[in-house]
C-alpha cells in the first residue's frame, strides 16, 4: 500500500511547487512544466510551440519566466483543460498575434457561473485556502478569456511535426474538461480530470462549493483515458506519471475503486439504508485502496447518492420540503435542556466519551441560542482539534476546514491562534 500512500506531495505542497522553482522543469526535449496552483506546460514543435493551460493570474509573469528560455517559435495554440482560474489565468501574459485559445464543451458558461458567483465561492475558498497559499492578499481578478475554437466531442490539430488530439472528457472536476493526446508520443495531457493528486478518490463536489460532478461521466473519461495506452500522462500537479504498465495499473486501481464506492452506495440504497449510515460504513477493500488527499471516499457517498437520488433525502420528513431550517428552533430546544451552559455540559460529556461529532451537535444547538457563550465555543474548539487530530491531516479540505474553524473560535475567545 506504499504507493497509493506515497502517491505524491501533499496537496498542500503541490499548489506551492512553484514558489521556489528556478527553471523549468524539462519532461521530454519538447515538453516543459512550469510549476503553479495548477501548472503550466510549454510543448515545442517544428514550427511553432503551443501550451496546455498557463497557470494562475498573480503567478504569470514568473510562469512566462520560466518557460521563456524554451521557447523556439510562435505560440500557435493556447489549450486550456478546464474553466477554473489556476488553469486559464495566465493567458494574457503569453497570447501573441496570432495565437488561438482552445476550450472544451461549456468553457465560457463554466467561467460565467465561476465569476457570476464569486461573492459567493470567493470566501468559501478564502476559509479553504488561504492560510495554505499564504498570499496576505486576494488575488487578482481573473481575466476575461474567450476560447477562439470551443471542441465539441473531439478536435484534431497538427502543428509542424507534431499531432493532437483533443478529447472531451468531462466532470472530472468541470464540464468542459479537456484531455489532449499525442498519439505518435503516447503522451496525454489529463489536467485535473483525476483530482489534484494522482491516484486518489475524485472530489466529487467540493467543500467549497460546485456544481456536483457526475460519478457515471467521471468513469467514462477514465475509461477513455485508460483505452488511449499512454506512456506519459502529465496531470495539473506534480510530477508527469510514467510507464504504460505503471498507468495501466493505477488507471484500473482508481477505476475499481470508485465503481465500488458507486456499487456500495447503491446497493445501500436499495437495502433501506440513509446516507448517514452509508458515509459511516463504507470502507474501500485493501486492494483497490486509493488517497483521499482532496476527495474523500465517505464524501463521494454522498454526492454519489444525491446524483441518483435528489436533494430531498425523505427520512428528513416534511420540514425538509420548506425553507424553515432546524435552527430555527435552537432557542427552543436550548431553553428545555436549561441553557447553552447546560448544553456544553452535556457536549463535553459526549467528547468526553470519544463521540466529538455528537458533541459538534450539541454546540451546534448551544451557540444557534448564544452565539457567544464561552463555554460551547470551548467544547467547539477541543472538538474539532480532536477531529484534525483523528484525521491525520492527509486530506487537505477537511484538514483546512478544521484549522480555520479552530481558528474563528480563538479569535472569538481571544486566543493566540496559530492557523
Amino acid at each position: 500500500m506504499s504507493e497509493t500512500r506515497d502517491a505524491g506531495p501533499k496537496l498542500a505542497s503541490l499548489v506551492r511547487a512553484g514558489d521556489a522553482q528556478t527553471e523549468a522543469v524539462a519532461i521530454t526535449d519538447f515538453i516543459f512544466q512550469a510549476n503553479d496552483i495548477s501548472n503550466a506546460y510549454l510543448v515545442t514543435t517544428s514550427e511553432g510551440d503551443l501550451m496546455v493551460n498557463t497557470g494562475f493570474m498573480d503567478n504569470a509573469e514568473r510562469t512566462r519566466a520560466l518557460l521563456a528560455p524554451h521557447r523556439t517559435g510562435p505560440l500557435a495554440f493556447i489549450i486550456l483543460t478546464q474553466s477554473h482560474a489556476d488553469h486559464f489565468g495566465g493567458v494574457p501574459e503569453f497570447l501573441e498575434e496570432g495565437t488561438q485559445i482552445i476550450g472544451g464543451p461549456g468553457f465560457n458558461e463554466g467561467v460565467a457561473d465561476m465569476t457570476g458567483l464569486q461573492a459567493y465561492f470567493g470566501p468559501r475558498s478564502g476559509k479553504l485556502w488561504g492560510s495554505t497559499l499564504k498570499r496576505g492578499a486576494a488575488p487578482k481578478a481573473p481575466p476575461h478569456v474567450v476560447p477562439d475554437i470551443l471542441v465539441d466531442r473531439e478536435l484534431r490539430l497538427d502543428l509542424g511535426n507534431r499531432k493532437f488530439v483533443l478529447i472531451s472528457t468531462p466532470e472530472g472536476e468541470t464540464e468542459d474538461s479537456l484531455t489532449v493526446w499525442m498519439p505518435d508520443e503516447k503522451i496525454a495531457f489529463t489536467g485535473n480530470v483525476f483530482g489534484p493528486v494522482w491516484l486518489s478518490m475524485p472530489f466529487l463536489c467540493t467543500l467549497r462549493g460546485d456544481k456536483p460532478r457526475s460519478v457515471r461521466q467521471y468513469l467514462k473519461s477514465l475509461d477513455r483515458i485508460r483505452n488511449l495506452g499512454a506512456e506519459i500522462i502529465i496531470t495539473g500537479h506534480g510530477d508527469a506519471i510514467r510507464g504504460a504498465e505503471r498507468i495501466r495499473a493505477d488507471l484500473d486501481r482508481m477505476h475499481a475503486a470508485v465503481s465500488w464506492v458507486r456499487d456500495f452506495t447503491l446497493e445501500g440504497m436499495k437495502a433501506g439504508k440513509d446516507v448517514h449510515a452509508l458515509m459511516r460504513e463504507i470502507a474501500l477493500p485493501e486492494d483497490i485502496r486509493i488517497g483521499e488527499f482532496h476527495g474523500k471516499v465517505s464524501w463521494a457517498v454522498k454526492t454519489i447518492w444525491e446524483e441518483y437520488s435528489g436533494w430531498f433525502h425523505y427520512e428528513d420528513g416534511t420540514t425538509e420540503l420548506y425553507g424553515v431550517p432546524r435552527a430555527s428552533v435552537y432557542g427552543d430546544l436550548a431553553e428545555l435542556a436549561g441553557g447553552a451552559d447546560r448544553l456544553a455540559e452535556r457536549a463535553q460529556a459526549r467528547l468526553d466519551g470519544g463521540a466529538p461529532l455528537e458533541a459538534l451537535h450539541l454546540i451546534d444547538v448551544a451557540l444557534g441560542a448564544e452565539p457567544g457563550n464561552v463555554a460551547a465555543l470551548k467544547v467547539k474548539k477541543a472538538a474539532s482539534e480532536a477531529l484534525l487530530a483523528a484525521s491525520g491531516g492527509s486530506n487537505l479540505s477537511e484538514t483546512m476546514w478544521l484549522r480555520s474553524e479552530i481558528a474563528q473560535i480563538e479569535h472569538a475567545l481571544n486566543l493566540p491562534s496559530d492557523a
